[in-house]
């Protein structure tokens, strides 16, 4: 009996962003399948040595010991998110400092939560060309509106 393939259409998507912390811009951006490993990405040119700020903050699917060595040996200061030991409870002070971290990451969840409200981003397509052209279309959106915005309140001021 010969052996056939099915061909399924992939529907998920993910976009990784990387943000100005101080006006939240969009500075560079990828978009992968929902399949793809978090962690990987971040060796993958998301980081910005035009940025003046070294730090990198992120959610613990990007710490990995590869990513800590990337970081080091690039001059970023790491300041990703510490896991969970596994069947213990997280230390006090492990908890405290990811709160700490959580503020400033936070911000990066205010830009999908603007464009998906906005924008009304929802990405049903076939094929990471498509999808990677709507993200990227949103993201310069978004940069649009935020540039208005940081222009209004600075004309008011």
């Amino acid at each position: 009996m010969p052996s056939s393939d099915l061909a399924i259409p992939f529907l998920g998507y993910k976009s990784h962003v990387s943000i100005d912390r101080k006006y939240r811009f969009i500075r560079k951006w990828k978009t992968t399948d929902a399949a793809a490993s978090d962690g990987a990405r971040l060796r993958e040119g998301q980081l910005d040595k035009t940025n003046t700020a070294s730090s990198v903050w992120a959610d613990t699917a990007y710490r990995s010991k590869a990513n800590e060595d990337f970081l080091q040996k690039q001059g970023f200061v790491s300041k990703v998110h510490r896991k969970k030991p596994h069947l213990k409870p997280m230390p006090r002070h492990i908890q405290r400092s990811n709160a700490g971290k959580s503020v400033i990451r936070s911000r990066v969840e205010h830009v999908f939560a603007d464009q998906k409200s906005h924008t009304g981003l929802f990405i049903r397509t076939v094929g990471i060309s498509r999808a990677t052209m709507r993200i990227g279309l949103a993201n310069i959106v978004y940069n649009m509106r935020r540039f208005l915005f940081l222009e209004r309140l600075n004309a008011s001021a």
